[in-house]
């Protein structure tokens, strides 16, 4: 539902925008604050994220720019993923790696 209403705001700012009632900082400041939320990440996800992906722990890590122990410790639940590395699991998991190419 967040989704669609989000969707909705976008569409009637920019539509107000291209009509020049709105200028170009309110409509990136609304198109920041409609950007969904990323969710949390299992040690279950990230392992099917991984293997979907066909990458071993340390390609992942590679990928990532973190340390192969980190990725072992997401999927061992010993640690979450967080800030940009929880961003770029939404981005693969969603887009492919294709989307960070």
């Amino acid at each position: 539902m967040r989704n669609s209403i989000a969707k909705s705001i976008t569409s009637t700012i920019s539509d107000l925008h291209n009509n020049g009632l709105v200028d170009e900082i309110t409509m990136k400041n609304i198109e920041t604050l409609c950007i969904p939320e990323v969710k949390e990440y299992s040690p279950e996800n990230i392992i099917s994220i991984r293997k979907k992906l066909k990458l071993s722990q340390a390609a992942l890590a590679n990928l990532f720019n973190i340390s192969t122990s980190t990725v072992q410790k997401w999927e061992q639940g010993n640690k979450k993923p967080t800030g940009a590395s929880r961003k770029l699991l939404d981005v693969i998991e969603r887009k492919g790696l294709t989307a960070l190419t």
